[in-house]
Parts: C-alpha cells; sequence; structure tokens
C-alpha cells in the first residue's frame, strides 16, 4: 500500500511539491535555487515517506492499469466511494495475475471487496467471479467503436452502433431484447466466412461487426450490475480511476528520463495526493 505523508524537512518537502505537483524539471529548479541539477537531484533523492492509515472496509473497488511506454505501468485499485486509491504495484504487463495478487493483499489487510468495476478486459471476471462485477459502460462502448468506427459503411454495423448508444440509458432487459432482436436479423450475415482460394483456410467476412457483436454479447451480464445492487451503489463507469491516471501522467510527462524509483515514487506521492 502506498498510503503515505512526508516526513522530511519544510524545505525539502517545499522543493518536492514543486517538482512534482508544480511541475517543475531539474533544470528550473537548479536555475531558482542557483543550485547545480545534481544539487537538486540529491535534496529530491532525501524526500523520505511514512505510511499514514487508512482504516480497512468494505467497499467497492475499481481495478486497473495504467503504461507509460510499453515496459512500464502501474496497477492501482481506487475506492471510488472514500476518493482515495488504496494500493498500487508496478508491472511491466497487464497479467491477471497481479489484480489475484492486489485482491489478496488488501483482503489480508482487512478490507472487503462489495464490488468491482473493470474496463472490460478478459479475465477479469474470473478474478472477481465471487463478488458483483459491473464492466465499465463507457470502456464497452468505446471498444464497439473501435471495431465500427463513428460512421460504420455497412447498415448491420449502423443499426448495431445506434443499439450501442442506448447502453447509458437502458436496462438489462430492453438492452438485451434489442440486441437479439438484432441477431435474428444479422445472424447470419456476421456469420459468413470467406474461404482462402486454393486452401481450407477461411476468415469471417464481417470480422468487425461480428467481433462488436461479441464483445456486448460476452460482457452482456455484467453491464447493469450496477442496477441490481442499487445498496452498494456500483458506478456503471471506471471514470473515478480513469482521471486519477490523466492527472497522474499529466504531471509525471513532465519530467522525461526519471530514474526507475524516483519515477515510482513521485507515481505514489501524485496517486496519493488524489485521495485529497
Amino acid at each position: 500500500m502506498f498510503q503515505s505523508t512526508r516526513r522530511t524537512k519544510p524545505k525539502l518537502d517545499a522543493l518536492w511539491n514543486e517538482y512534482v505537483f508544480g511541475k517543475q524539471t531539474l533544470k528550473q529548479l537548479a536555475k531558482k535555487k542557483d543550485r547545480s541539477i545534481e544539487w537538486v537531484r540529491q535534496q529530491l533523492e532525501k524526500v523520505e515517506f511514512e505510511k499514514k492509515k487508512i482504516v480497512p472496509c468494505a467497499t467497492v473497488f475499481i481495478p486497473d492499469t495504467t503504461f507509460f511506454g510499453r515496459t512500464y505501468g502501474v496497477c492501482v485499485f481506487r475506492a471510488p466511494h472514500l476518493k482515495k486509491n488504496i494500493w498500487c504495484t508496478e508491472v511491466d504487463k497487464e497479467i491477471m495475475a497481479t489484480y489475484y495478487y492486489g485482491r489478496k493483499i488488501l483482503e489480508n489487510k482487512g478490507w472487503t471487496f462489495t464490488a468491482v468495476v473493470v474496463d472490460g478486459r478478459r479475465g477479469m471476471t474470473t478474478v472477481f467471479k465471487d463478488i458483483p462485477v459491473q464492466v465499465c459502460q463507457f470502456h464497452q462502448m468505446k471498444n464497439v467503436t473501435k471495431y465500427l468506427t463513428r460512421k460504420p459503411e455497412t447498415q448491420a454495423g449502423k443499426e448495431l452502433r445506434s443499439i450501442m448508444l442506448k447502453l447509458p440509458k437502458s436496462n438489462e432487459k430492453d438492452f438485451t431484447k434489442i440486441l437479439l432482436d438484432w441477431n435474428k436479423i444479422w445472424g447470419d450475415y456476421i456469420n459468413e466466412r470467406t474461404y482462402i482460394t486454393g486452401t481450407k483456410h477461411w476468415y469471417y467476412t464481417h470480422k468487425k461487426v461480428r467481433s462488436a457483436y461479441k464483445s456486448l454479447e460476452r460482457n452482456l451480464p455484467y453491464l447493469f450490475t450496477y442496477q441490481k445492487y442499487l445498496e452498494l451503489k456500483i458506478p456503471n463507469t471506471t471514470n473515478s480511476l480513469d482521471g486519477s491516471f490523466v492527472h497522474l501522467k499529466d504531471k509525471v510527462k513532465i519530467h522525461h528520463g526519471l530514474r526507475k524509483d524516483r519515477r515510482y515514487k513521485m507515481i505514489q506521492e501524485i496517486l496519493d495526493e488524489e485521495d485529497k
């Protein structure tokens, strides 16, 4: 867990705040303090943290991972109702084992998962199969748009996109009906195959429309969970954590070429600042 408060000299605190939250680079701080870049770097290395206690409780979690480049990222578990990022860890790729690990760590510390909101990545529903799972409706719509684009060329695609746009204001019964009605009309269309001449190999002729439909079909059981457990007040999107990630990247990108340990210390501090 990374909840922490700085335990260091006020002047170092001020320097660190300028560096992290004031978006000042080493070069800018060196000029401002009339010191060398190396001196500023050494001062920032002295900043230390002490974990602050957050009383574990039963809450909804949003677990997700964001990357800074291709091989470095952080996995974060956020409690949206508490407005706190509860746990994070560094990763080089997004795998389900990290989410199993994060959940186990938090449960061992006394946290209870009442439900989770996930982005729809395959495998996430298995990690949390024993509790209510809500797939983010925003990510679902974004995924369908990835396949269909905003202006589908086919009639099937146009109708499916129209259905997708109804998602935020619909309910499971009505949405299921219109999706099944679409499949009755276009089911054969999305199952059409094209064979490669001279071989036994084939591919789905309308692969993108099919993929868009299959994505909706696969996640349908999890798109309206928030309506089934009103007492839990489950968000229907991961917006709370997405906002933290945007804020995080906006600050980290200012500091190019950060050493890995200093970058992670900065990430922890920024994520912790999101609690305030």
